[in-house]
């Protein structure tokens, strides 16, 4: 069973990398069968660790308020029959609306505060220093103070407008958002070299797997 898993896993690698020769069958083998096994196992995750424990079971057990959650989702299989998908709005406003809070609540509590708050804590310098010194941690909370005031800035874009005269944000928010540019240029640069560095490992942990594999079963 290792030796036949080692070879599927070899083929499958060389399907991908033949996307190197540009979009091609083998290429879309492998993607399909990607896009299959990822379907497949987020169903079973589904039903074997949403559906049946979360909902099955408790309206076994007598809990039927959990059949709300039923009936809202038995409501979207209405959504396949487009006579009869209206009687799935009312499953989907409510998908939406807890979408929306889900993602305010979010935004606001681990992001905005979160930011507010990491800003500054940034300034207390006795906290812990991991060696730096005080200076040196002031300046970094200063970077990142600016940094964080020019990047939102940046999306101001309200203006007031005056007669005779374009539309044009004030000279300080004009600068602000300027600097804005930059952090958001270096925090593009670094996600960019992010992916490419992990994508590279991988790369290299595939073409180490190949010639692993063909030294160990062709050449040995």
């Amino acid at each position: 069973m290792d030796i036949l898993w080692t070879v599927v896993s070899f083929l499958l690698t060389l399907l991908i990398l033949s996307f190197i020769f540009g979009d091609n069958p083998l290429f879309r083998i492998a993607a399909y069968l990607f896009v299959g096994v990822s379907a497949g196992y987020a169903a079973v995750l589904l039903i074997y660790q949403v559906l049946w424990p979360q909902l099955v079971v408790p309206i076994v057990s007598g809990n039927w308020i959990m059949a709300v959650p039923l009936a809202l989702g038995l409501l979207l299989v209405f959504r396949l029959v487009p006579s009869l998908s209206r009687v799935g709005n009312i499953s989907m406003a409510y998908l939406v609306g807890a979408a929306a809070a889900v993602a305010i609540g979010g935004a606001v509590l681990g992001t905005l505060l979160g930011q507010t708050r990491g800003a500054i804590n940034a300034f207390d310098l006795n906290a812990s220093s991991n060696g730096a010194t005080p200076v040196a941690r002031l300046g970094d909370a200063i970077v990142m103070l600016i940094g964080t005031v020019a990047t939102l800035a940046y999306f101001q874009f309200t203006a007031r407008a005056r007669p005779n005269q374009p539309t044009k944000r004030p000279v300080a928010v004009e600068t602000l958002a300027r600097v804005g540019q930059i952090f958001i240029a270096v925090t593009l640069g670094a996600l960019f070299a992010g992916v490419m560095a992990a994508a590279l490992t991988a790369l290299i942990e595939r073409l180490g797997f190949i010639q692993t594999t063909l030294t160990t079963y062709l050449f040995k």
